[in-house]
């Protein structure tokens, strides 16, 4: 799947889970051999079904061990050293089905991530952003992203390449830590530059003091590029999906909402870049003057709150709640309707 495989290197299904991938979701459901290095993944459901793989699992704490899933074979230790051990055990199939389906799942799933990332949007499509930054970033840079929606298209649009660090809040649940992150890495690493992608309620939470500090440091910086992309769709995005898909509750107005703030105007007025995204049209020129500049920079992209982070497989129970979530009266019902419909039929649709 992903651990530290760089996106591009064969055989990388990606991540897994409610940001994963189809060929990790496929992989899971038909494999017959499970093997679990140093992790404690939570959602089970994403795992194969209770006896359809046989389990194998490594951790240095031996009360992970058959916490997610039952296995044959528990082994306490490290991960490398362990996984030594275990390299004369095995052998090559001759039988290259399985790995040659994959390889083809994987094909297939990335031009379905490059189509929805060119579906258009009100105003702006988020994942044509990271789309754009992927394309874009040098090999040796540090990535961060809150959770939230900013999370998905960080585990699903951007290329992890040979090279990259990668960061993001380990329980996919906190809020805030994308531009702290960026800003210790900047410290750790002053020689290379960091990227934060962070949404507009973590950025009003703790983001805007952040920026701050990194005003008050960045001159120390070997390299003073520090770019935070801050996703500004007036939402806390990733619970009014969750309350749709999860609970088949409407978006609660008074709850989601975040107050509009001049993002790129503030970094400007610390003495940073800031670059605003109102147009596809400006994503990429946004991205060159961020990477090109000799100074930290915000961009602040206005995209579309109703871009659906769709998981890899949809379970009935989801597509329940989701339907009852449009009958109970959801305010952007018929937006959220129609990027859906688009986002689905993405694939299918005749490529420029």
């Amino acid at each position: 799947m992903h651990g530290d495989c760089p996106d591009d290197a064969p055989g990388v299904t990606g991540s897994i889970g409610l940001l994963g991938t189809r060929p990790s979701w496929e992989m899971m459901q038909k494999c017959d051999t499970l093997l679990m290095v140093g992790t404690t993944f939570p959602y089970v459901e994403f795992l194969p079904k209770q006896g359809q793989a046989r389990g194998v699992q490594i951790d240095i704490d031996g009360k992970n061990l058959s916490m997610r899933y039952p296995c044959e074979v528990n082994l306490i230790g490290d991960a490398k050293t362990t996984l030594q051990e275990l390299l004369p055990r095995l052998h090559r199939k001759v039988d290259r089905s399985f790995r040659e389906e994959l390889e083809r799942s994987i094909r297939d799933w990335k031009e379905t991530v490059e189509a929805r990332a060119q579906v258009p949007a009100n105003p702006v499509n988020p994942q044509r952003v990271f789309a754009e930054a992927s394309a874009r970033l040098p090999a040796d840079c540090i990535l961060t992203a809150d959770s939230g929606t900013s999370a998905s298209w960080f585990a699903l649009n951007l290329s992890i390449r040979e090279g990259m660090m990668a960061s993001l809040s380990g329980n996919l649940a906190t809020m805030g830590p994308g531009l702290p992150y960026a800003a210790a890495a900047k410290f750790a690493h002053p020689d290379r530059l960091a990227v934060a992608f962070v949404g507009d309620g973590a950025m009003q939470m703790n983001g805007i003091n952040q920026l701050i500090s990194i005003a008050e440091y960045w001159k120390e910086w070997r390299d003073p590029r520090l770019v935070v992309c801050v996703l500004d769709n007036g939402d806390l995005n990733m619970v009014t999906w969750e309350m749709r898909a999860m609970s088949g509750e409407p978006r609660f107005e008074a709850s989601q909402r975040v107050g509009a703030f001049p993002y790129a105007q503030y970094a400007m007025s610390l003495g940073l870049l800031g670059v605003t995204i109102e147009t596809p049209e400006e994503i990429g020129s946004a991205w060159d003057r961020a990477l090109a500049a000799d100074r930290p920079c915000l961009i602040q992209a206005k995209v579309d709150p109703e871009v659906p982070p769709l998981p890899p497989h949809i379970t009935f129970e989801q597509a329940k709640a989701f339907l009852s979530s449009v009958l109970k009266g959801d305010p952007e019902s018929g937006a959220f309707i129609r990027q859906t419909f688009r986002h689905t039929v993405a694939p299918y649709l005749p490529r420029k």
